[in-house]
């Protein structure tokens, strides 16, 4: 029997096993789907071309047919492994800025508490930035922060496009203002990935009062009647190494399996659409009608251009990578995480003073995220629209906890179509950045598109047949302060009692960039709402 179980050991999980363990008077279970996060190719981070293959750290998703991209089925590669995505993402430290949390989260969507004023401490308690702290960053939090070891040319190269564009430089996408392009700064600790597990579960991990289960299927989540006679969470049924268990939660079930998971395994247990519910034969514990809905997701454009120096990432010799790394002290091209620069700018058509667009520059020629080799030498752009329309929805496939669940993307289903031209924009503008003379000593012919002069026409016919996800999926368990919102504010599941979500699903919109960062900051200030601490005492 435990006072917490833990469903899921990602960004977020790994966050909540630590900090609720602090207190050794408390039992802790962390259940994780996943093995150990022991693959070498996980704490290098060059190795992060070399995981996408690796079936056995992902979930190997991939969407239903999606009726705006040709019916495309894309892949949604997330980690199934300890650290989850943070085990297997390019590491890239980006927070959003404060309009996130004030204009969409608290003001839109009802979230008290989850302002910039109020998350800002949680950011800053969690982060130990290598540049040291400020009034914006923290210094000696778990995460640690900090610049690239080594980075190509070519990196150095885009940043100075963006310059010669007009757009300003930027050395802190974290800092003052997101605006510009720059180096990202990254999860890395002396040159090796700095995971959720590695930064949260690595230092608790020989707590007496934390149990931690590597190869947990999660089947459902269990219920009893409360005093009031309505349902109250009180464990879970899981799976593990051929073994059936049900633990007991005495306080509090907490479901950290991210945008995908955490809806599949409230449906599972009785939680979400009715109707949908009963047509499975799962017995209804609450008609959450939201569960799965509100799915959100950053599209991403690819534009590849030739080398015609041989700088780029595509030949590496692999022994001579590891070598270095392994061998020197963590130093060459194997500390890198490939996306080492980027930048975020308004296009014309931004409704604010916030950024719409983010680029993520890679030394390297990527094609359906790595797993189109292409031959020869060359480097590639990816360009992602911050705030889309689009909606789509994570549904049950089955009652079968084994089964995946089916996720409906919705890519560029707007009735506006807002969203399909802010792709035809962010494909422009990745093409008139290659153009800066900076790339004058690189530039080789076109790769994709294979040409430089397509008409909107054609861009649009070439987005629907190469855009791809960016990996950022949340919103499926949107929190707010509505009646509708799946969960409260407080991340307590609505309809139970003994039940929050805590993971990047419970996010109402998309924040500007990256979305480790804040997942990891919405656990740490789960934590304090949990222990009962106040926020301020962040």
């Amino acid at each position: 029997m435990y006072d917490y179980i833990i469903i899921g050991a990602g960004s977020a999980g790994c966050v909540l096993a630590n900090r609720l363990s602090e207190d050794p008077t408390v039992k802790v279970l962390l259940l994780e789907a996943g093995p150990r996060d022991r693959h070498p190719f996980i704490h290098m981070p060059a190795g992060i071309s070399k995981l996408v293959n690796k079936k056995g750290v992902n979930w190997d998703y991939t969407t239903a047919p999606e009726p705006q991209l040709n019916n495309r089925m894309l892949w949604w590669p997330r980690g199934k492994v300890l650290g989850g995505s943070s085990s297997i993402n390019a590491m890239c430290y980006i927070r959003g800025v404060a309009g996130d949390y004030d204009r969409d989260w608290a003001t839109s969507h009802g979230a008290d508490g989850w302002n910039w004023d109020s998350v800002l401490p949680y950011f800053k308690r969690a982060e130990r930035n290598d540049r040291g702290g400020d009034a914006l960053h923290g210094a000696s939090g778990p995460l640690n922060v900090a610049d690239l070891r080594y980075v190509n040319p070519l990196s150095h190269a885009f940043v100075a496009a963006g310059e010669q564009a007009g757009y300003p430089l930027n050395h802190d996408f974290n800092g003052p203002r997101q605006e510009g392009f720059g180096l990202y700064q990254v999860t890395q600790k002396n040159g090796a990935r700095c995971s959720s597990a590695v930064a949260y579960l690595d230092p608790a991990r020989e707590r007496a009062n934390l149990t931690i289960v590597t190869g947990a299927q999660v089947g459902r989540i269990t219920f009893e009647k409360n005093a009031t006679g309505g349902p109250r969470a009180n464990g879970v049924a899981y799976t593990a190494h051929g073994q059936a268990f049900h633990q007991e939660a005495t306080r509090e079930v907490l479901l950290s399996g991210g945008a995908i998971n955490s809806p599949q395994v409230l449906m599972l247990s009785g939680v979400g659409p009715a109707r949908q519910l009963r047509d499975l034969g799962i017995e209804v514990i609450a008609d959450a009608p939201q569960v799965g809905e509100n799915l959100q997701d950053h599209l991403d454009i690819s534009t590849l251009q030739h080398s015609t120096q041989r700088v780029t990432y595509d030949r590496l010799s692999d022994i001579k990578v590891a070598f270095d790394y392994f061998l020197r002290g963590h130093t060459g091209p194997g500390t890198s995480n490939i996306a080492e620069a980027g930048g975020f700018l308004r296009s014309q058509y931004a409704p604010d003073e916030r950024a719409d667009i983010q680029f993520h520059f890679i030394p390297a020629m990527l094609d359906d995220h790595g797993r189109n080799r292409l031959k020869g030498d060359g480097y590639t752009l990816h360009a992602c629209f911050l705030r889309p329309h689009s909606r789509g929805r994570i549904t049950l496939a089955s009652a079968n906890p084994a089964d995946k669940a089916r996720i409906e993307a919705n890519y560029l289903s707007d009735a506006a179509g807002f969203d399909l031209k802010m792709m035809v924009e962010c494909a422009k503008l990745s093409r008139e950045l290659f153009a800066q003379k900076a790339f004058d000593d690189y530039r080789g012919a076109p790769i994709l598109p294979a040409r430089n002069d397509l008409n909107d026409a054609e861009l649009v016919e070439f987005i629907r047949a190469k855009v791809e996800t960016v990996y950022h999926p949340i919103g499926t368990c949107r929190m707010g302060g509505d009646e509708q919102s799946v969960v409260d504010p407080e991340l307590r599941v609505r309809g139970v009692q003994g039940l929050r979500v805590i993971d990047a699903s419970v996010m109402p919109t998309l924040i500007s960039g990256n979305t480790n960062a804040p997942t990891i900051m919405i656990a740490e200030r789960a934590s304090d709402l949990i222990r009962g601490k106040s926020p301020r005492a962040a």
